[in-house]
């Protein structure tokens, strides 16, 4: 596995121009992220997980994939690519940092599996009642959705802020309904009880919406 910090390039008044339009619209920036990682790779899989660094002005991206990041539009800056294996030990404590689409299944009345995001799914729940405000909601069904994920995947949280909430549309094209989801961002610390499966973990991610930059778990020791 490999680890990258990637950044749309604007070394040239052409790649900037070219870069601030990719930007400007979601769903084509994440197809140029995905022509990164197609080099050799079966198009219909995805084998690499991203993660948008909100704090830059500049579209910026931490990366871990199967295959390092091949530019093949000359549009980013893929720096150099870092091998990803880390050596973790049960018990070990680590600050974490997660952006991710937390959602719950409950079937419909035609018993029909459907997925909610957990924070209006809650919200709905507590209609008519003013013991919570959206900040707590926000904490209490973030925090419930990764501890009830926790154990599967070789960690025990400690602590946990949870915040952020955004609701996401991108745009396919005129005709086609966008593609929704919703994310929170998660900061706290957690304690490894299985290395083996945390490491998976972070090899492949928590919670669904991977291919569109959500369940990197990024972490480092305290």
């Amino acid at each position: 596995m490999f680890f990258s910090k990637i950044a749309l390039r604007q070394d040239s008044e052409a790649t900037a121009r070219l870069a601030l339009q990719v930007c400007r619209d979601g769903y084509r920036l994440h197809q140029t992220l995905w022509e990164l990682f197609s080099e050799g790779a079966d198009e219909r899989r995805r084998d690499f997980l991203y993660r948008r660094l909100e704090q830059q002005d500049w579209p910026c991206f931490y990366t871990v994939s199967a295959q390092p990041p091949v530019d093949k539009l000359g549009l980013w800056d893929c720096g150099q690519p870092k091998p990803y294996s880390p050596s973790l030990s049960n018990g070990e404590r680590l600050a974490f940092s997660l952006c991710a689409n937390p959602v719950i299944t409950r079937r419909n009345e035609r018993s029909k599996p459907v997925r909610h995001d957990v924070v209006m799914h809650a919200k709905k729940q507590l209609e008519g009642s003013n013991s919570t405000t959206p900040a707590e909601l926000i904490q209490q069904t973030g925090q419930e959705w990764l501890q009830a994920r926790a154990e599967k995947h070789g960690f025990r949280l400690e602590q946990v802020r949870v915040d952020g909430y955004r609701q996401h549309r991108l745009w396919k094209g005129r005709g086609i309904a966008p593609i929704r989801f919703s994310t929170l961002e998660f900061n706290g610390l957690l304690t490894v009880l299985d290395s083996g499966q945390f490491v998976n973990m972070l090899y492949h991610g928590i919670g669904p919406a991977k291919g569109f930059g959500c369940g990197l778990l990024l972490v480092r020791r305290v």
